[in-house]
């Protein structure tokens, strides 16, 4: 009697703490290596194995374009859709590229001089890449004009890009992560953490800054004045983000991990206040899922991505 009772509220206590999704959809069965949501979550880009670079229509369920990146289609790791979704960006290993989703149309391909870690694309198509040798290019193909930043002594692991493609947001293995001007390569402000930087995110008018380490460290930054605003109420030992968005009006901020989770937060107070677990396919052999990027539809629905190839949305 006591080990039913224990096991009714023991999955009463699961069914609180991960909600299901009010609705899944399948965009690939494949392997993905990178995927990315708009921030309305209207559309969805994934790095497939076999199929190429697919930019879906989530409103429609429709497949737009496949996209081919370079001469074979395995190679994508990296993709970013711009917050006002007008440019998608695809990265491999050796080079970048950029394409118009209005139409589908390729706006450009460069090579890279290293290997391409994390790419983040603005508004008005500039792209900001992360490269393993601890360099990082700023390119706005518009103006042909291209910044290699060499502020980082490591392999730069997460990048990003204000709105309006003007500030820089770059963390590295060198445990630092930098502010800078995109367009002039000036360093603005540093901000070093305890571990190597994993993931960081700027919102969209470059006020604020997130930056995660490797550890549980989240932190929020002051733009303007380079103080720590304060950081996520994170009570276990070790938490990483593999995506983070501030929503909201950046009252809150929504992140996912490679531990299946999609995480509500509080900007202000940094307390939880609501938690979500991605699913698993049926057949699929691997029981894990990196929860890929994170995105938020009609003001109080949460949409996320994820390495299982599932598009998933909760209600708030």
């Amino acid at each position: 009697m006591k080990k039913n009772l224990l096991l009714v509220i023991c999955t009463i206590f699961l069914t609180a703490c991960h909600p299901k999704a009010e609705d899944i959809s399948i965009l690939t069965t494949e392997p993905s290596y990178s995927a990315s949501l708009s921030s309305n979550g209207q559309f969805a880009l994934v790095a497939t194995q076999n199929s190429g670079v697919q930019c879906w229509d989530l409103s429609t369920h429709t497949l737009k374009y496949q996209w081919i990146h370079g001469d074979i289609n395995t190679g994508v790791t990296g993709t970013a859709i711009s917050p006002n979704g007008l440019f998608a960006a695809s990265l491999s290993r050796d080079s970048v590229a950029m394409w118009r989703i209005a139409d589908g149309k390729s706006l450009g391909w460069w090579s890279l001089p290293s290997s391409g870690e994390s790419v983040a694309v603005a508004d008005n198509g500039a792209l900001l890449i992360g490269l393993n040798d601890g360099s990082v290019m700023s390119l706005n193909a518009a103006q042909s004009a291209l910044i290699k930043f060499l502020g980082h002594k490591d392999r730069v692991n997460s990048v990003a890009l204000s709105a309006d493609g003007r500030l820089a947001l770059t963390g590295s293995n060198d445990m630092q992560a930098i502010l800078w001007q995109a367009q002039t390569g000036q360093p603005l402000h540093t901000w070093t953490l305890g571990s190597r930087i994993t993931k960081v995110a700027l919102n969209d008018s470059g006020t604020l800054s997130f930056t995660n380490g490797s550890t549980n460290e989240a932190k929020i930054w002051d733009n303007t004045s380079g103080k720590l605003l304060n950081q996520l109420d994170i009570t276990r030992r070790q938490m990483n983000f593999s995506a983070v968005r501030f929503i909201k009006q950046d009252s809150q901020i929504l992140t996912g991990t490679p531990a299946r989770e999609v995480i509500l937060w509080q900007r202000d107070s940094g307390k939880e206040i609501e938690k979500w677990q991605v699913a698993l396919t049926k057949n699929s052999q691997n029981r894990g899922a990196v929860v890929y990027s994170v995105a938020i539809r009609d003001t109080n629905k949460v949409v996320s991505i994820s390495s299982q190839g599932l598009v998933e949305t909760w209600q708030q």
